[in-house]
């Protein structure tokens, strides 16, 4: 750790993994913000890309959107490592592309993993269990983060599981772009329910700060709150005799009511893990 107090941080996201299960989309800077939530200081910030050079000679607008993306990673201060897609064949004849990145992310990682407090593996690839398992004996404080299609073991082989959902505004919202826009959406999970009584709890990140342990949000230090949610305003394919489950994400409009803080409105489920 520094001498000032803040942590090192390092960012190793699979840019392709993320893209092609659910992280279309993602917010590279709100992810930064997220990865040094904890007073910390980004050392390494490194995307992983797949670039297909083949494509890229056939069609200009690939090629220009690419070298777009690239350079805005570039100016959130990420290091854009390109993987070139390699072509092959198989016993069908059938011909397939791979740009695997896991071998460089992991060797990345643990190699600079020595200046680093805490890592962020943005994947959910299990191919990086051995790797989690790896920092985490050199010392480093190993989180990881990813949407769709995580691995269960290394959900639980990390100190810290997010659901990429969660993270306010790391991705868009599912809720039409003609909604109200005065209503103020947000994720989250039905942590406590009654269905005798017809309603239950649940609980949502309002902002980035840094203790996401302190679920409790009636706590100053808690980045959590708290909505209301009654059984009318789950969707009719949820079956409510299981709930809470903490497997399954909702979107839902937020409405303040006056001395009883949220509501949650218009609930759909959008995952379940």
């Amino acid at each position: 750790m520094e001498k000032n107090g803040h942590l090192k941080v390092g960012v190793y996201v699979d840019v392709s993994n993320i893209a092609q299960n659910g992280g279309f989309g993602m917010q590279y800077d709100v992810l930064r913000e997220f990865a040094c939530r904890n007073s910390g200081v980004a050392m390494r910030l490194n995307a992983y890309v797949a670039y297909d050079e083949e494509m890229a000679k056939k069609n200009q607008e690939y090629r220009k959107k690419s070298e777009s993306f690239h350079s805005v990673l570039r100016d959130f201060g990420y290091k854009v490592i390109v993987k070139k897609v390699r072509w092959f064949v198989d016993e069908h004849g059938n011909r397939y592309g791979k740009a695997n990145a896991d071998l460089d992310m992991a060797v990345d990682a643990l190699m600079q993993s020595e200046r680093l407090d805490y890592v962020l593996l943005v994947s959910g690839d299990g191919d990086f269990v051995q790797v989690v398992r790896a920092l985490q004996n050199k010392g480093c404080r190993v989180e990881v983060l990813a949407f769709k299609n995580v691995s269960h073991v290394l959900r639980n082989e990390a100190d810290v599981f997010t659901s990429g959902y969660l993270v306010p505004n790391l991705t868009p919202y599912e809720y039409p772009s003609d909604a109200d826009n005065s209503r103020k959406i947000a994720r989250g999970v039905c942590y406590s329910f009654f269905p005798e009584k017809g309603f239950g709890f649940i609980r949502f990140m309002k902002d980035l700060s840094g203790k996401l342990w302190i679920t409790d949000s009636r706590r100053t230090e808690s980045p959590y709150a708290t909505a209301f949610a009654h059984s009318s305003q789950f969707p009719e394919n949820i079956d409510l005799a299981v709930l809470p489950n903490r497997e399954q994400i909702f979107e839902f409009e937020l409405k303040e009511v006056k001395d009883k803080g949220w509501q949650a409105e218009n609930i759909k489920l959008i995952y379940h893990y």
